[in-house]
C-alpha cells in the first residue's frame, strides 16, 4: 500500500498542512513569548481600561488555536478525506479480487471450539 501513488499524494497532503499548522501555532505562541519577555512595556500599553496588548495577544491565543483547528477539519474534508476514501475502495476492490481468485482453505467457514461449553472463536 505505501507504494501506491495515490498513499503519497495523501501522506503529502496531510504534510502539507501539518508543517503550515504547527508554524502558525508555534510561531503565534513563541512571537507572545518573545514579547512578553523583550517588550514588557509594550505589552503593558493599555488599549481598553484595564485591558492591555499583552492580555489581548494572550486570549488570541485561543482564537489561533480554533483558526487552527477549524483549518484543519476543512483541509481534511475537502483534500485528504476523499483522497482517503479513493484509496480505501481500491484497496478493497484488490483484496476482494485477491480473494475470489484464492480458494478457502479446507474447513474454512466452520466455528472453532474451545472447551467444554463450545465458546466460537471471533
Amino acid at each position: 500500500m505505501s507504494d501506491h501513488p495515490e498513499f503519497h499524494s495523501l501522506r503529502r497532503a496531510q504534510r502539507r498542512f501539518g508543517i503550515r499548522a504547527t508554524v502558525l501555532s508555534v510561531g503565534g505562541f513563541l512571537l507572545y513569548v518573545l514579547l512578553s519577555s523583550f517588550v514588557p512595556a509594550v505589552m503593558n500599553q493599555p488599549l481598553f481600561g484595564r485591558l492591555t496588548v499583552g492580555l489581548t495577544l494572550g486570549l488570541g491565543q485561543f482564537v489561533i488555536m480554533g483558526v487552527t483547528a477549524w483549518c484543519y477539519v476543512r483541509h481534511m474534508r475537502t483534500r485528504v478525506d476523499p483522497l482517503a476514501r479513493g484509496l480505501k475502495s481500491r484497496l478493497h476492490e484488490t483484496g476482494s479480487r485477491r480473494a475470489r481468485t484464492t480458494a478457502p482453505p479446507q474447513g474454512a467457514g466452520q466455528p472453532l471450539r474451545h472447551g467444554a461449553r463450545g465458546f466460537r472463536a471471533w
